[in-house]
């Protein structure tokens, strides 16, 4: 059984673009820049973006935060795009969700220029990935993509379920691992599902991305199976110094043991999905999506 290590993936695909930007820079190319938008105090965005201004300092990138109150209007924040949009020394942006429900977050991630959709949400660039087009992949799947790669994880003509259908990870990783290249056999499944164990014992790949702790079980793995982990909840823990911990949607005692290769909780996914939106700003600083 192999643990995948996407903290030391990340770590060197971090190295990789530190190395090709400080190579643009020395051509006299100017530093990438990541500009991310926060609206309100939301914890997990604060830190979120947080580690996002650290990436960018590892890699090499200027990075730039526009911070607003919760109480910023739906105009006010479409208009924030718009000046985003049109600054030409910033190469990509984030508008970190979730944003405050008097705010269409549909509207806002449709106003931002499909040229600086990093974080791949914009429907272009999701209809641009479905067709096999180049595109800002989102940074989840596309990290997951690149760890399966790294790894050596045969994917060609196997059995993959994933297990949840949100535009952000499920459908976009059922199109991804279905594409030429990768060329699996896909399942999605989701709440309406019947017999969700059932489908799963069929697969030689198992994405877990529903968002509840534990749900994938020993008995619903076959032995040899590839196991990658999305789940990121955080449950009540009165032994840890913040009071919880985190929990993925696998039960990672019970189901590791079964595995050939398993991502963890905390440790897997999750740094890898940050490292993703950095490989999407160096290729729209490259203009390597849209010529």
């Amino acid at each position: 059984m192999t643990i995948i290590d996407g903290k030391e993936t990340a770590r060197q695909i971090r190295q990789e673009i530190a190395a090709e930007v400080e190579a643009m820079v020395a051509a006299g190319r100017r530093r990438p820049h990541l500009a991310a938008v926060l609206v309100g105090h939301d914890g997990g965005s604060e830190t979120y973006v947080a580690n996002k201004i650290k990436a960018c300092e590892e890699c090499g990138f200027k990075s730039s935060l526009r911070r607003f109150e919760a109480d910023i209007t739906e105009e006010q924040l479409l208009g924030v795009v718009r000046e985003l949009n049109d600054d030409d020394d910033v190469d990509g942006f984030i508008v970190q969700l979730p944003l405050p429900a008097h705010i269409s977050e549909e509207k806002v991630t449709e106003a931002i220029d499909p040229r600086k959709d990093v974080d791949g949400f914009h429907p272009q660039n999701v209809g641009r990935m479905t067709i096999g087009s180049p595109a800002f992949i989102s940074a989840t799947p596309q990290g997951i993509i690149e760890l399966i790669r790294r790894y050596g994880v045969e994917t060609r003509g196997k059995k993959a379920v994933v297990i949840g259908r949100s535009n952000i990870v499920g459908r976009p990783m059922s199109i991804l691992l279905s594409q030429k290249g990768v060329d699996c056999t896909v399942t999605l499944c989701h709440s309406r599902t019947p017999d969700i164990a059932a489908v799963c014992r069929e697969a030689d790949i198992i994405v877990a991305a529903i968002g509840k702790p534990g749900f994938v079980t020993a008995d619903m793995v076959k032995e040899g199976a590839t196991v990658i982990d999305v789940g990121t909840t955080r449950v009540a823990d009165t032994t840890a110094a913040r009071g919880w911990r985190l929990r993925g949607d696998v039960d990672f005692a019970t189901v590791s043991p079964k595995c050939a290769f398993i991502t963890p909780v905390p440790g897997g996914v999750g740094p890898m999905t940050i490292c993703s939106l950095m490989q999407n700003t160096l290729l729209a600083a490259k203009k390597a999506i849209y010529k």
